[in-house]
């Protein structure tokens, strides 16, 4: 076994199956992608630490944990289509590839979405996409889709980004607040959303997810 694989192995066993995460599905996932495939080269000893990994220009991958425990609630199908908002280079859009049917991913900055596209192919999934854009907009073009990801941290989940999820689906997504933030999923019953608060986490707050607050005396 190397370095990485046991490392990852490690990973499973002090960061995701201690929080609860059990289902086989995910497990097998996230022992099998190499994490330190898609991160940054100068990153790549510090792929398995338990804690969100800078990739630079104020975006992260999530640590194992907050990503395994946001699948877990999530349930994806191996029928399903997934939008993940925020690959980064690709890591949380190789997991989900080895749950659902078809992942489409979003990333606006376009080297970083063609180096995602390139590592993915590298690596062999083929059963994800990574598209150019600007976050908050999606990926209508493939819509509707059972479930929604979104890798980083976020103030408010846009209507247009919410219009592309199918009626039964879900999404999760991490709400920050002054620093403190709260995976919740969200449901999407008869066109309206609920929203169930799961655990805490911390991202930073993705570009256009923000809310613009005004001055006040």
């Amino acid at each position: 076994m190397s370095e990485f694989a046991t490392r990852r192995v490690m990973m499973v066993d002090t960061q995701v199956r201690p929080s609860d995460v059990t289902k086989f599905p995910i497990i097998e996932a996230m022992l099998s992608v190499p994490r330190e495939a898609y991160v940054p080269g100068d990153k790549r000893e510090a792929a398995y630490v338990g804690e969100n990994l800078d990739i630079g220009g104020g975006r992260v991958v999530l640590e194992a944990r907050t990503l395994a425990k946001m699948l877990d609630a999530l349930d994806i199908q191996p029928t399903e289509m997934v939008l993940d908002i925020g690959c980064g280079l690709g890591y949380s859009a190789a997991v989900i590839a080895r749950l659902a049917d078809a992942v489409v991913a979003v990333e606006e900055d376009p080297a970083l979405a063609a180096e995602a596209q390139r590592l993915l192919s590298v690596e062999g999934v083929d059963n994800a996409a990574v598209m150019t854009g600007p976050l908050v907009n999606g990926a209508p073009k493939h819509a509707p889709y059972d479930v929604i990801t979104v890798q980083g941290g976020v103030d408010r989940v846009p209507d247009a980004l919410l219009a592309q999820l199918k009626d039964g689906g879900r999404i999760a997504a991490l709400f920050m607040d002054d620093g403190v933030g709260t995976v919740k999923v969200g449901y999407k019953i008869d066109g309206k959303m609920t929203w169930r608060p799961l655990f805490n986490a911390s991202a930073p707050v993705l570009d256009g997810f923000a809310v613009q607050r005004g001055f006040a005396l």
